[in-house]
């Protein structure tokens, strides 16, 4: 980690971010899935999404979120390559409205991590694998995230779904754990 940007990851800057309030610590790590379009992995769209550059024209799904600003710090894509897309230092615009432990606006004080994926379909070996990694890197960054890792689902309940029901929460913090105690 090297003043907000990890080390390894591919660079994409998102115009999609702001300053944190001023004060604020990074306190939770959030995980979400993503597929553009929805179930259907690769093309690069992700990518456009976070930049602002989708053609809504590309395929009719991407009309229904045309012009929506949106953001990641991270994206793991299904090879498990790690984009970065927004620095930690900022905000990025991943969780809208949303509450943790009756905090709310949680952009103001986490990460996002997304991975590629969808609510249908089980997420590949190596994504659990990088993502244990990338966590236990961010755990000795920010220690206040130690025990605060939640899922867009329960930080926007009735809103959001993701990651998923085929997101398996154990199998991550086995890999995790065993990363920690290595």
């Amino acid at each position: 980690m090297i003043n907000g940007q990890l080390q390894g990851a591919r660079w994409i800057a998102s115009p999609n971010f702001n300053q944190r309030p001023e004060q604020t610590e990074i306190q939770l790590l959030v995980i979400h899935n993503i597929s553009l379009p929805p179930s259907q992995f690769g093309g690069g769209y992700i990518e456009q999404f976070f930049q602002n550059q989708l053609d809504g024209s590309a395929h009719p799904y991407f009309k229904t979120i045309e012009g929506m600003q949106v953001s990641t710090h991270l994206l793991i894509l299904r090879s498990g390559e790690v984009l970065q897309f927004v620095n930690f230092h900022d905000r990025a615009w991943h969780a809208g409205r949303s509450s943790y432990l009756a905090q709310k606006e949680c952009n103001d004080y986490s990460i996002g991590i997304e991975l590629e994926g969808s609510d249908d379909t089980d997420f590949e070996a190596v994504q659990y694998t990088v993502l244990a990694q990338v966590v236990a890197t961010l755990q000795q960054a920010y220690p206040k995230v130690m025990n605060h890792i939640a899922g867009h689902s329960d930080i926007a309940s009735g809103r959001k779904t993701d990651p998923g029901p085929h997101f398996q929460w154990a199998h991550f913090r086995s890999l995790l754990n065993q990363i920690k105690t290595a």
